[in-house]
């Protein structure tokens, strides 16, 4: 639990805790739907919201700003994402960016492409981006973009910096920067170079996180991927913060990667459902009546999570577990 809430002028804990934000919501649904809610009441809505803000569920289906508003809200987009669609990791299936972008708009209509194929770079890289990609990889590799999304457009300016020779100490961090924009080299010679250096690589984004204010990793993960090598690129360190365990914990949306594809309280309503369907009357007459047999999906025969080959921070982030022969 955070112990600034106990030192934190209340004005300030609330607004750290975005509560004057969700309560603006909850009254802008009310006045939005008022006319379904008076019958129950507005004591009834305002528990049934907030509960729903706990559990998690109120992200569901609502428009892109709101889902990025908070750090919680991406939160709660990850693992809600994640729990919806982890089937698709059990069966092996490899799918491509405009196929987890359509999976991703089930859940937020609005949600953009251009998220989703900056998250596919970090596993893809830019020269194959027509590449089809395993659920785990891009799961991961997405989670990190949409949670840090601001601090990784930050950091883009910073390495592209470095990269075309600037001093860290001339080095200016804009308050936008797409960063598509480092996956072009500046000349054939810093191409050549295989990155930047990692130690004033690493300084250059401490000295961004003693006055940033979105959410960024633990600058002692990030100084753990970055002193185990001497160069990195930008894309091996956006793929090694994407399989740091204590960056996945820090997050807390996701299980670990042993663990991604369990989730034993969805498997018992799964059951349940499939219980209820089984007796029921309407199923049992149209099965005998029609006598029509369903044909047995079989699991795509790819690699589990379990047999990943390491990555090593210097690469360009392609990934074993993508199939890129597949179109």
């Amino acid at each position: 639990m955070n112990s600034e809430r106990f030192t934190l002028p209340v004005d300030e804990y609330l607004a750290l805790e975005h509560v004057p934000f969700y309560i603006e919501d909850a009254l802008s649904q009310l006045l939005e739907h008022k006319e379904e809610y008076t019958q129950f009441g507005i004591v009834r809505f305002f528990a049934d919201y907030f509960n729903s803000v706990r559990n998690g569920n109120h992200i569901l289906f609502r428009e892109f700003s709101f889902v990025k508003a908070t750090p919680y809200n991406r939160s709660s987009f990850l693992r809600a994402f994640w729990r919806s669609f982890r089937q698709i990791g059990k069966n092996g299936d490899l799918l491509t960016v405009m196929e987890y972008r359509s999976l991703l708009q089930l859940l937020c209509p609005d949600f953009p492409v251009e998220l989703v194929q900056k998250a596919a770079r970090i596993v893809l890289m830019d020269d194959a981006m027509d590449c089809l990609m395993s659920f785990p990889d891009f799961l991961y590799a997405f989670q990190i973009q949409f949670y840090y999304e601001e601090f990784f457009e930050s950091i883009a300016v910073i390495y592209q910096d470095l990269l075309s020779g600037k001093s860290p100490n001339t080095v200016i961090v804009p308050t936008s920067f797409s960063a598509e924009q480092v996956t072009r080299p500046a000349t054939s010679d810093t191409a050549a170079q295989e990155g930047v250096d990692s130690p004033l690589f690493c300084g250059c984004i401490e000295a961004l996180c003693d006055r940033y204010k979105y959410s960024h990793p633990p600058l002692s993960s990030i100084k753990e991927i970055l002193f185990q090598v001497q160069r990195v690129s930008f894309y091996g360190f956006l793929m090694a913060i994407a399989k740091h365990e204590g960056i996945n914990c820090d997050i807390g949306s996701l299980p670990s990667k042993a663990d991604l594809l369990i989730d034993p309280e969805m498997d018992r309503e799964l059951e349940k459902l499939i219980a209820q369907i089984s007796v029921s009357p309407t199923s049992n007459s149209s099965s005998s009546t029609v006598g029509h047999k369903e044909p047995v999906r079989k699991a795509s025969p790819r690699k589990s999570l379990h047999h990943r080959r390491r990555i090593d921070i210097e690469s360009d982030g392609s990934n074993e577990e993508t199939d890129s022969s597949e179109n």
